[in-house]
Order: C-alpha cells, then sequence, then structure tokens
C-alpha cells in the first residue's frame, strides 16, 4: 500500500509519494491503494486548494485508510476536516493534525527495508 503526501513546499517524508497539486494527488487515488494520505491546505497561488481534493475524495469515493491534516492553515484544516468527518466511511480513520513522530518513523525503517 502506499503513503500519499499533498504539499506544494514542504519536504516530503520518506516512505510516502509526493503530490505537489490536487491533479497528482487525484490521480494517486485513483491508480492505487492508499494507506495514509496526509494534506495540506494551500497549495499555491491560483492553484486549487486540500478542500478541493477532498470534495474529490467525497464525490468519487476515493478514501485512503488514514487521512491527516499537517496545513498550517487553521481555517482550512476546519474545512476539509469537517467535509471529510461528514462524508468518510467507517473504514477510514480521519486525524486532525499532522502525521506523529512516532508513525513517521516507523514508516521510515518499513521502506529502507
Amino acid at each position: 500500500m502506499m503513503h500519499v503526501y499533498l504539499d506544494d513546499i514542504r519536504r516530503c517524508p520518506e516512505g510516502f509519494v509526493y503530490a505537489k497539486n490536487k491533479e497528482e494527488c487525484i490521480l494517486l487515488l485513483q491508480s492505487n491503494e492508499v494507506d495514509i494520505l496526509s494534506l495540506d491546505y494551500d497549495l499555491g497561488l491560483d492553484e486549487p486548494t486540500g478542500f478541493d481534493v477532498v470534495q474529490e475524495i467525497v464525490l468519487s469515493n476515493l478514501w485512503p485508510k488514514q487521512i491527516y491534516l499537517h496545513t498550517s492553515s487553521d481555517y482550512g484544516r476546519r474545512r476539509m476536516y469537517e467535509l471529510l468527518f461528514q462524508a468518510k466511511p467507517a473504514s477510514t480513520t480521519l486525524n486532525h493534525q499532522a502525521i506523529p513522530d512516532a508513525v513517521l518513523a516507523q514508516i521510515k525503517e518499513s521502506s529502507s527495508s
């Protein structure tokens, strides 16, 4: 299973596939089974936001196993969380914060094995 990290400027954690915009993220969700999806909100000037990704996830039923929201935008985090919480299936875990360091270390270790 794949882990996807959506962000336009932050460095992608080891063990994740980097998506820099909505189109790349949706393509990865459509073509792969995704375990962890970590979302940023602001993806650059005049670019779709993480909320646009969330809307597509909901409309197209592209649910990963786990979702984390690593954005620094409180407004964006709230918008994404509220829509995801209302629509997510029981099989998806939703976390309102960034991926914990212990989880990142475990993924890094398993990806280098």
